[in-house]
């Protein structure tokens, strides 16, 4: 271990509260995520990428799974308000303008996808913190951490190429 970095396999009060909330927040957007996974899917049902989005779905709410195990490892209590506030905020997003008032605008699916990859990326982040201030601490897997990261760098590369289809689809300029 870095001489330089502070023992983190016993946890003192302040950074055990500061992760019990860094946890939380994931656990929150890990909600939104699926929420906004599900809806995409949904929207997209019957293609290719309706399909792409619905495994990505299943993927990203065993990873919620996964990290409620993990909270419930290290002692955090799972405040359900915060996963509440996920979903409501995936529900507001929806009232944005995208250009069409009662339709999906093909800018929909470029705008969600942008931002399940921000949350894929956010999640990747979430492993890689963990398994680096927490490497010693018995009570976490290190290796299912790592799985955990090498599944999050599969589902942002997925989701930046169906991203890039997207952009095509919607922005791209067929005038002349």
């Amino acid at each position: 271990m870095d001489q330089n970095l502070p023992d983190n396999s016993t946890l003192r009060p302040p950074a055990a509260k500061l992760l019990g909330i860094y946890l939380n927040d994931h656990l929150a957007g890990a909600s939104g995520g699926i929420e906004l996974a599900h809806r995409l899917a949904d929207a997209e049902h019957g293609t290719d990428l309706g399909e792409q989005v619905t495994a990505l779905a299943k993927e990203i709410t065993e990873d919620r799974a996964a990290l409620l195990r993990i909270m419930r490892s290290l002692d955090v209590t799972p405040h359900h308000r915060f996963s509440t506030l996920g979903w409501t905020v995936e529900k507001v997003a929806r009232l944005k303008l995208n250009g069409r008032l009662l339709h999906r605008s093909p800018l929909s699916t470029l705008v969600e996808l942008e931002a399940l990859r921000l949350g894929v990326l956010g999640k990747h982040q979430l492993w890689t913190t963990l398994a680096h201030t927490h490497a010693e601490d018995p009570r976490l897997h290190t290796d299912r951490l790592h799985e955990l990261q090498r599944r999050a760098e599969q589902q942002a590369t997925t989701l930046e190429t169906l991203r890039q289809a997207a952009a095509y689809d919607a922005l791209a300029t067929v005038d002349s």
